[in-house]
């Protein structure tokens, strides 16, 4: 048989099944493994016949198996973990749905309450109750399906407030326009494509931090423009972008043309972060012309997928034509939101952090991801073999730090000296964007730096190797998001993994080039040549391992050691 370039092994496997000698099994016994069954699952149409719930159980499990583990999953800002208090609530609310108000009014509150939370998390302006003395915000958001239904509120918001007016003033509402980075996450994006507004794409570079070229945005801005998505937390590197100095600039830009842009903040990730580690940052309600934020609750929001939040910072700036009255399920609600039915749950379990763990919890938690990320940065950079694009491991002077942080006039909401540690370098989320070295890609160019990847896959870690925008041409970069899941013990292990791997690829890269170089070779030799390459490559560096030991231990007379005559192996 010819060596096919690809094989289809579920199409093989099945014609081999059906000439095969098989057990008649009944229905009940089919998928029961310890029967060694010959059945395979029904894969694309349903079956005709029930099944043992215990037995689909058993096999959804066993496939399930061979996803990757949500804890060594560190391409991900996404949560990968829950307490078993987190589960229980969990499970005892897990059928309750969001959208119905008059049937569980203790879970709308609670939302309620988020919303509050958070209102007063990102400095919303308050007003004091006069007869109970306490400050109340005039905020208005909703939970959403994450951020990405959170940045299609948002811009709606952004585009129905600038038609309305422009109508009032009699001109044209045909062509809005709205101005984001090229490293925008793709839902800011998909805003702009699904709801027809223009993407006007500031280029990013290395000299602007791999974030929005600030000096960029002016030329893009026009009376068409419905506003800007600012990213507090690239996806590419984890850096901030500086709303501050964005906000600034857009009101130089109204005194010079008239044109008054409003910022919404994409904090998708940022906005959890930022207030417990970087409590001096100026980036939320605090400045005029941040009108909307979103964020995750799914990632640093420490909740289970599928939680989002968007908040604006007065109620008045969400346009009324999107808001809708309901007459549903016994009461009379009003919706905002672009979905309707979906579980609540996550608010249920964003909630219980914020009692749970609270100021003190959040910040211990993101100082310890910020401090790990910092360790893994200056690890990768000291080892010779790693450049590392992300920012949080860069010191600043007190110069730049003026210029970033901005400290409160009353010095009684000063912070502790341990939550104010981070503000001595770079702002940035717990992220480690990194690629090989300039002396290793100049070196070894024919290693590409997704055999690395694959290499640490091996291991169990997942750490993605992609593009940087394509502004940057084709720079690929790795990158690892450090969770509270990524504990100083699996770090240790990372860092030893990533070194073995680079050492593996590099030691390869030297054997092919002796196999090539080495013409008078012997077929012979460059069978064991190109054997052990592979050999070393498949087993992730581990095989080379045990060579050496067998070097160590392999003493001539001591029946120590490999030998071709020797039988004994492990139990």
């Amino acid at each position: 048989m010819t060596l096919s370039k690809h094989v289809n092994a579920e199409v093989l496997s099945s014609k081999l099944l059906k000439s095969s000698a098989r057990q008649k099994l009944s229905q009940r016994e089919q998928y029961i493994s310890k029967y060694d069954s010959e059945k395979l699952i029904p894969k694309y149409e349903i079956p005709q016949d029930s099944s043992p719930d215990e037995l689909v159980y058993k096999y959804l499990t066993e496939e399930l198996s061979l996803d990757g583990i949500p804890t060594l999953n560190l391409a991900s800002f996404v949560n990968t973990s829950v307490t078993d208090t987190q589960l229980k609530l969990i499970t005892d609310n897990v059928t309750k749905n969001l959208a119905d108000n008059d049937e569980y009014p203790s879970l709308i509150d609670f939302q309620q309450r988020c919303i509050s939370i958070l209102s007063n998390l990102w400095n919303a302006p308050t007003k004091t109750d006069p007869e109970t003395g306490l400050k109340r915000t005039n905020t208005i958001g909703t939970a959403t399906t994450g951020s990405s239904e959170a940045i299609m509120l948002a811009g709606l918001a952004l585009k129905k407030r600038w038609q309305e007016k422009r109508k009032a003033a009699g001109k044209s509402i045909a062509e809005p326009n709205i101005i984001m980075a090229t490293c925008a996450q793709v839902a800011l994006e998909k805003f702009a494509r699904y709801f027809d507004v223009e993407d006007r794409l500031v280029h990013i570079t290395e000299e602007s931090g791999h974030v929005i070229d600030v000096s960029k945005i002016k030329e893009n801005v026009d009376e068409n423009t419905i506003g800007i998505f600012v990213i507090l937390g690239s996806t590419f590197t984890g850096a901030f972008e500086p709303v501050e100095q964005i906000n600034h600039l857009l009101d130089q830009i109204e005194k010079e043309t008239g044109n008054d842009v409003r910022i919404h903040v994409d904090g998708a990730s940022g906005g959890f972060v930022a207030p417990f580690v970087y409590p001096h940052l100026k980036w939320d309600f605090s400045l005029p012309r941040v009108d909307s934020i979103n964020t995750s609750g799914h990632k640093f929001g420490l909740t289970s997928a599928g939680l989002g939040w968007v908040l604006w910072k007065d109620a008045d700036l969400l346009p009324k034509t999107l808001k809708f009255s309901l007459d549903y399920l016994g009461g009379v609600e009003e919706t905002f939101g672009l979905n309707f039915s979906r579980p609540g749950f996550p608010v249920i379990t964003q909630y219980y952090n914020f009692l749970a763990l609270g100021r003190e919890g959040y910040s211990k938690i993101f100082n310890s991801c910020i401090s790990n990320a910092r360790l893994l940065s200056n690890f990768l950079e000291k080892s010779g073999y790693f450049e590392v694009l992300s920012v949080i491991h860069k010191e600043i002077d007190e110069k730049r730090a003026a210029e970033i942080y901005t400290l409160p006039h009353d010095k009684s909401l000063n912070h502790h000296r341990e939550e104010t540690t981070n503000e001595k370098y770079e702002p940035g989320l717990p992220v480690v964007a990194f690629r090989f070295s300039k002396e290793l890609r100049e070196t070894y160019p024919e290693i590409p730096q997704s055999i690395f990847s694959t290499l640490l896959r091996n291991k169990g870690f997942i750490v993605p190797n992609y593009h940087l925008s394509p502004d940057e041409g084709e720079k690929e970069i790795l990158r690892v998001v450090v969770r509270q899941s990524l504990s100083l013990n699996l770090l240790e292990k990372l860092v030893g993994d990533c070194i073995e791997a680079i050492e593996l690829l590099t030691k390869s890269c030297k054997d092919v080039r002796s196999i090539i170089a080495a013409k008078h070779n012997t077929e012979e030799e460059d069978k064991e040549l190109v054997y052990s390459l592979l050999l070393s490559i498949a087993s992730g560096g581990t095989e080379d391992v045990k060579a050496e030991q067998h070097k160590v231990f392999d003493v001539p007379g001591t029946g120590h050691g490999k030998h071709k005559r020797s039988y004994r192996g492990t139990c």
